[in-house]
């Protein structure tokens, strides 16, 4: 090497865990920051994009921040100033980090909206001399709308850097026998904490349009197989597969999470358990639209009994789980 050549590091590999994404903060100005990006997204909203883009500006960001933004209020942590799914997904890559992580083994973490961005931490990695990066998108369920755009986004980055980094992209994890181990546990734990026994779980997964789905999505058959393992580990209470969070006023996956709430009571359960198997960490999904509008809904149609058994999060068994995908991409 010459004297004036600058010193470049190499050598290492950087693992970069990826979830969604959050708001910076509860602001109406931060949330429609985060809405404007997440919905201009034209895997997540796959309509003429001109047509969008004017129902997007005029319309949705003019009123549902502000609907997004009471939501997000009722589950912040005020204590550390983020959201629930940055507090976890932050814990995964520092537990995951003190578990694997060396030298020449840097583990971070971004969001695909919203900060940190996948540009930057890649940006951010190669600078520490990673020329191998391995990408694990948060999503057990493979959909185009998640784990796709998560892709989108790592190969949009690496199309305008000069020095690319070797690649590897663990795509989904819906049947890996430690990720079903691991939902099987939460179940057992959550029963053990309660004082009755559930009539029926409910597994609930995000929804995306049926369309998608008719187009050859493979989503809605993740979920199921998921959902049939998970019985199959835990069989002393029937599972029963709904999809949550549909948006506009197209059909979604069936059967409807929200309407399964409402109709239960009436079949003489009054008592549910509800997993989030779809969701790597508790988020405005799981703790607001289940925990508090589900409770409500289900109570209010005459159920008796309710909880929500936490994500993974940043437990024993999920980083674990973490561990394991990342080591077989070593």
């Amino acid at each position: 090497m010459t004297p004036d050549h600058p010193k470049i590091n190499y050598g290492k590999t950087g693992v970069l865990i990826i979830n969604l994404g959050t708001p910076d903060s509860t602001s109406w100005l931060d949330i429609r920051k985060y809405l404007k990006e997440f919905l201009s997204d034209r895997r997540v909203i796959e309509v003429n994009p001109l047509i969008w883009q004017l129902i997007l500006n005029l319309f949705i960001l003019t009123f549902r921040p502000s609907k997004t933004a009471k939501a997000y209020k009722e589950i912040w942590m005020e204590d550390k100033n983020m959201s629930p799914l940055r507090y976890f997904t932050e814990k995964q890559a520092e537990k995951l980090s003190n578990q694997i992580g060396n030298d020449n083994l840097i583990v971070d973490f971004a969001m695909r909206y919203g900060s940190p961005s996948i540009k930057s931490k890649i940006h951010n990695l190669q600078k520490k001399g990673c020329e191998n990066l391995i990408i694990l998108p948060l999503y057990p369920q493979y959909a185009a709308a998640t784990t796709a755009t998560v892709c989108d986004e790592v190969y949009r980055t690496l199309m305008k850097m000069r020095w690319q980094p070797n690649l590897r992209i663990i795509p989904h994890y819906e049947s890996e026998p430690l990720y079903i181990e691991a939902i099987k546990n939460s179940i057992v734990k959550k029963i053990s904490e309660i004082n009755w026994k559930p009539d029926l779980i409910i597994a609930s997964y995000h929804g995306i349009p049926k369309k998608y789905f008719d187009k050859g999505d493979p989503y809605h058959c993740y979920c199921h197989k998921t959902t049939r393992l998970i019985s199959e580990k835990f069989s002393e209470i029937e599972i029963k597969t709904t999809f949550q969070s549909r948006f506009g006023p197209q059909e979604w996956l069936q059967p409807y999470t929200d309407k399964t709430f409402e109709a239960l009571p009436k079949e003489g359960k009054k008592s549910v358990l509800v997993i989030c198997p779809g969701f790597s960490s508790d988020c405005v999904e799981t703790l607001e639209e289940i925990s508090i509008q589900g409770k409500e809904s289900f109570i209010k149609s005459g159920g008796e009994n309710f909880e929500m058994v936490p994500c993974l999060n940043d437990s024993e068994d999920h980083i674990f789980l973490l561990k394991h995908l990342v080591s077989k991409n070593l």
